[in-house]
């Protein structure tokens, strides 16, 4: 029996990829992976995330009055709890996201800065531009099947009143802030800032 290690310029020719390799080398058992599998994505159809970074456009506009609605409903996510209320804004969340753009719940969404295309779809989870393994046809090295994500991105950003938002550098996921509302967490903060911000114009205009 070959060695697989052996074979990467064979397979190469023959459109094999590495991954595919070490998949069908690996040793077989019932035990299949929650929720992390590759698998489990290919399995899925990618028409509704296409679509949505397609219409990034309209999806960005929606959003700012989203974010904005609930900015204003902040006095009432504050008067309940944050704490109470992120359960079911979570659960809607989770939905909504999770049939628009097959959202992975990280906490930190950056939809409006990627194309409308989340780079938690990527199979290494980048979240600062593509890999040197995309295909020559836009598809991604790990998931032949799959445009890549960053490539979407990229398309959906130019169609975007902000399209430079896709140059912005962004952080490594936060892990403790999975499975947590990114729209609860933005709320917040955009309150904060505006409290903070009226304090300072309060303070300048009293001295």
């Amino acid at each position: 029996m070959s060695d697989p290690q052996s074979m990467p310029a064979t397979t190469a020719q023959a459109g094999v990829t590495q991954a595919t390799i070490v998949k069908k080398a690996a040793p077989k058992s019932d035990y299949k992976p929650a929720d992390v599998s590759p698998q489990r994505r290919v399995q899925r159809s990618f028409a509704v995330r296409l679509w949505s970074v397609r219409h990034s456009r309209l999806l960005e506009w929606f959003y700012a009055k989203f974010a904005d609605m609930f900015l204003t409903l902040h006095p009432l996510w504050k008067g309940i709890g944050y704490s109470r209320v992120e359960g079911p804004v979570k659960f809607v969340e989770k939905r909504v996201k999770g049939f628009m753009f097959d959202c992975r719940m990280c906490g930190q969404c950056i939809l409006s800065s990627t194309g409308m295309s989340c780079p938690m779809n990527c199979p290494k989870q980048l979240r600062n531009g593509p890999c040197g393994g995309v295909r020559a046809n836009g598809n991604c090295e790990v998931e032949p099947d799959m445009p890549c994500v960053w490539v979407k991105a990229w398309e959906g950003s130019q169609n975007m009143v902000h399209r430079d938002k896709i140059l912005d550098v962004q952080k490594p996921v936060d892990q403790s802030l999975r499975e947590t509302s990114a729209w609860l967490r933005v709320t917040a903060q955009a309150a904060a800032a505006r409290n903070a911000a009226q304090n300072t114009t309060n303070t300048g205009a009293s001295a």
